[in-house]
């Protein structure tokens, strides 16, 4: 199994916690719906806020299995995309996509059932002059992300994993996702055990 696949078995609060918190993007960024999930490699945008024709070219660009993940500066007067684009990147295979920004047409976009995590939604489109950069490193919700680096996102948000880290954080997280299952037996249903494990946390 491709680790990437391992990843996207694993929640991202047992990732975050094999972090310790470091590499969550900004709560804000969420998806459209919650029983969205995506794992994949990054395949990065810089674009100037309000300006998305890089964002086609990243389209074009990426590669079947890799997440777009777009450093929009957090713009939400101006959308990233909206239900044609990201249409399009569903049908040439890309996982998913991330905006630290916000997306329009938003109905028809949800109607894709294709995983967007972003800040919301608004009117008005984006420009197209030209400026911006792809598979350069961004910072996205606050987070420096390489191209390459593993994204995962789900209901309860966005972790980024760095490439460089992914053995480590992955035997870390299967450790994390293990806990919680013992833990969680192990009190399940038993109000005895529940006071019994309070008593030991806070002691």
């Amino acid at each position: 199994m491709k680790i990437v696949d391992e990843f996207h078995e694993i929640p991202t609060t047992c990732i975050s916690d094999a972090l310790q918190g470091l590499e969550n993007l900004h709560s804000a960024i969420k998806p459209l719906k919650e029983e969205y999930r995506v794992a994949g490699r990054a395949f990065t945008v810089k674009m100037v806020a309000g300006d998305n024709l890089v964002v086609l070219k990243a389209i074009r660009e990426a590669q079947p299995g890799d997440v777009l993940v777009i450093d929009a500066k957090g713009e939400k007067n101006r959308a990233v995309a909206g239900d044609f684009v990201l249409g399009m990147a569903q049908t040439l295979g890309i996982t998913g996509v991330i905006v630290d920004g916000v997306i329009r047409d938003i109905i028809g976009t949800k109607e894709l059932n294709y995983p967007i995590f972003c800040k919301g939604s608004t009117i008005a489109a984006s420009g197209k002059a030209g400026e911006g950069d792809i598979n350069v490193p961004i910072s996205c919700g606050g987070v420096t992300i390489h191209p390459g680096d593993i994204i995962v996102g789900d209901a309860d948000g966005v972790v980024v994993i760095p490439q460089e880290r992914e053995e480590e954080i992955l035997a870390k997280s299967l450790e994390k996702v293990e806990k919680d299952r013992i833990r969680s037996e192990m009190v399940s249903g038993d109000k005895k055990k529940i006071i019994e494990y309070l008593d030991r946390s806070i002691s």
